[in-house]
């Protein structure tokens, strides 16, 4: 662990960045029932508003990616947190709807420049022994931003219902001048950078499209596809909880603050200590199939579960296991990726962005119909993934090694 420990400022500073990004998406969610009384808007729209975030996530991720192979981590990292800044700022100024929509969107196009080239930025100062310690540092992350998102705008939202996204303005400012000054550029991506392009590098770099066409291909395209449906499921889950627990049970911005707070935190806390030791003791494929299977289960019983304890421990249990998925997913294709790591870490990106804009929508036109049926779609998609993972991941191989255990 030498380097890893040689590296620490650096993942932290990393872990820092990635933290805020997610904590600026997950702001959103505590005060959509005071915008959606504010505005006379349907759960649908609301779906459509956080999923506006990932929408231009997902556009440009495949693009940030590889912007962040040829022009060196560090510079599209600190050019994203200030886009981020900037959109936050916006969000919490402005007024009207296609305005709100328009302040997520460039919020997407931040998390995009900054998510592929941290991930990217992670694999270039691990090796393969590390990265699934690194991968798991910086997903603690972040999960602990996505989902402690709501806690922190449910409790700073009773000194205003703007301020939450003001103070997360300010943060994603300081963090881009930290990382400016601080940061030092990958070696690899520098000297990657650097070198004249060769060969297949010559060539003009495939599309959006193109890649996500060809993603099929990939050795690691199973675990893109879980990456959509784990992205999906926890978005479907989150979008709606605050909405769901408020209407079924009364619940107040507190009691929602808390469980969402304590299951990011416990959930970080697994993934910082232990997610190393699970990935190299089991391996990613029964990992990530035994994730699955409990995630799928407990979304569901969210339906049977009445007292506050209750809801806290099955909603525990599925932020716990999307914690571990997550970099469970993003070690295997790391050690996949081989030279490509700022590429697929885009296409990592793009299918979670996708998983992010799908999740929302459905889950807010299901609740317009029946508070229960988000909960229920996304069991199913989870637990028809847990299936094909039995099948699909057994005897996976890197292209040009040994057989690999996923």
């Amino acid at each position: 662990m030498a380097l890893l420990t040689r590296n620490r400022g650096a993942l932290l500073l990393l872990m820092f960045n990635i933290f805020l990004v997610f904590t600026g998406i997950g702001l959103v969610v505590p005060i959509m029932p005071a915008y959606m009384d504010l505005l006379h808007i349907t759960g649908f729209t609301v779906g459509l508003l956080v999923a506006a975030f990932s929408f231009t996530q997902f556009l440009f991720s495949p693009v940030a990616g590889r912007w962040s192979d040829s022009f060196g981590r560090k510079k599209i990292i600190v050019g994203g947190m200030l886009i981020f800044a900037v959109s936050e700022f916006m969000f919490g100024a402005v007024n009207a709807p296609v305005l709100l929509f328009a302040a997520r969107m460039l919020g997407g196009v931040g998390a995009a420049m900054i998510f592929p080239s941290i991930m990217a930025y992670t694999a270039d100062i691990t090796t393969e022994e590390e990265r699934g310690k690194g991968m798991g540092l910086i997903n603690a992350a972040i999960t602990t931003g996505f989902i402690i998102g709501p806690g922190i705008g449910g409790y700073i939202a009773d000194f205003g219902i703007r301020i939450p996204f003001y103070a997360a303005g300010v943060a994603g400012l300081l963090a881009a001048i930290i990382t400016l000054i601080i940061l030092p550029e990958s070696t690899r991506s520098t000297g990657e950078a650097s070198k004249p392009a060769t060969g297949a590098a010559k060539a003009k770099a495939p599309g959006m499209v193109s890649q996500l066409l060809n993603s099929y291909r990939e050795p690691y395209f199973f675990s893109l596809i879980i990456v959509f449906v784990m992205a999906f499921g926890l978005a479907n889950y989150e979008t709606v909880f605050s909405l769901f627990v408020d209407h079924k049970f009364g619940f107040t911005t507190k009691d929602i603050a808390f469980i969402i707070t304590f299951g990011s935190i416990a959930g970080a806390v697994v993934q910082v200590s232990l997610i190393g030791w699970l990935l190299n003791k089991f391996g990613e494929k029964k990992v990530i199939s035994v994730c699955l299977f409990f995630v799928a289960v407990f979304v569901l019983l969210t339906l049977f579960v009445h007292t506050y304890w209750l809801i806290l421990v099955v909603t525990f249990i599925v932020f716990l296991g999307m914690d571990i998925l997550r970099p469970a997913i993003s070690t295997q294709m790391s050690k996949l990726a081989e030279e490509q790591q700022g590429f697929v870490a885009g296409l990592n990106s793009a299918y979670t962005s996708l998983g992010n804009i799908a999740g929302p929508i459905v889950a807010g036109a299901l609740f317009d119909v029946n508070i229960n049926y988000p909960y229920v779609s996304a069991a199913a998609v989870l637990a028809i993934c847990f299936l094909l993972s039995l099948r699909v991941l057994r005897g996976v191989r890197p292209a040009g090694q040994a057989k690999t255990e996923m």
